[in-house]
């Protein structure tokens, strides 16, 4: 089968105080998000989250629906994000056909029924990753071109998070339910992400750490903030972010990240910060 799926249920904050390295890593990383002409999604019960890459070399790759879903098609019940780390590629939505390039996103709303990922090389693949949400209300299939994001830069030098905020799927750029979806990429000599870290009740979050060199990895912060735990991960890999926890990582070198979020709440400054010094 070119798709399939796992499915995590949630843990409280309870659980992860009392677990190991590889209980965290088993309830929270995902260690594999791209593989050849197949969807290998991960289902969490935060928001019913889901999660996975698609990486058409062979020919195109289609997205298919699983049982979790007791749905006929994949987007029946549900929205679809994606920003695009590969190669060029090509995304055909109900016979639409939207080219997408390095950093680029597509959203993709409730009720198209046919989406077909393609590479226009395959010794280049497009790698899109893939972020999914329910959701209760159609909106228009839409590319966001780099140039159309939302542009923040944040952080100093001099404290390590450097960073310029891509908001790319998100209620100020154009209308989803739920989802939305950005990139933050560090600069050279900064390591910190989110930092000072926050919460937010209202919206988990996935992080995917991509362009991390070779032989770096990023440490990844998670937990209460007075009982925090980390998970050290690799280059493409991602993790699950419950709302009660914070979201944070430091590197080995300068990286990006893309985050996407779901829940009741779409206003992306609706954070509850947590004071460096008060953290544990």
């Amino acid at each position: 089968m070119s798709t399939q799926y796992e499915s995590r249920y949630a843990s409280s904050p309870s659980e992860v105080k009392g677990m190991d390295t590889e209980a965290l890593r088993k309830a929270f990383l995902i260690e594999r998000i791209f593989e050849a002409d197949r969807i290998s999604w991960v289902h969490t019960h935060y928001d019913r989250y889901l999660t996975a890459g698609a990486m058409p070399v062979k020919g195109g790759v289609e997205l298919q629906t699983i049982d979790l879903l007791k749905a006929a098609y994949f987007l029946e019940r549900r929205e679809l994000g994606m920003i695009n780390v590969g190669g060029p590629g090509i995304v055909e939505v109900d016979g639409e056909q939207f080219e997408i390039g390095f950093k680029e996103a597509l959203y993709v709303g409730k009720g198209k029924q046919k989406v077909v990922f393609h590479s226009k090389d395959a010794a280049q693949p497009a790698k899109f990753y893939l972020n999914s949400t329910p959701a209760h209300h159609s909106y228009p299939t839409r590319k966001v071109a780099r140039e159309e994001a939302e542009v923040v830069t944040l952080g100093a030098l001099e404290t390590s998070n450097h960073r310029t905020i891509n908001k790319l799927l998100v209620n100020s750029v154009l209308e989803t339910c739920q989802l939305q979806m950005g990139m933050t990429e560090l600069k050279p000599g900064s390591v910190w992400n989110t930092m000072p870290a926050h919460t937010h009740d209202r919206r988990m979050e996935v992080y995917f750490y991509f362009e991390v060199p070779e032989g770096q990895a990023v440490c990844h912060f998670m937990g209460q903030p007075q009982e925090t735990r980390h998970i050290w991960m690799q280059n493409e890999q991602a993790v699950i972010s419950p709302p009660w926890s914070v979201h944070s990582g430091a590197g080995t070198s300068n990286y990006t990240f893309i985050w996407g979020m779901a829940g009741e709440n779409l206003d992306y400054g609706d954070m509850d910060h947590c004071k460096i010094t008060e953290l544990r």
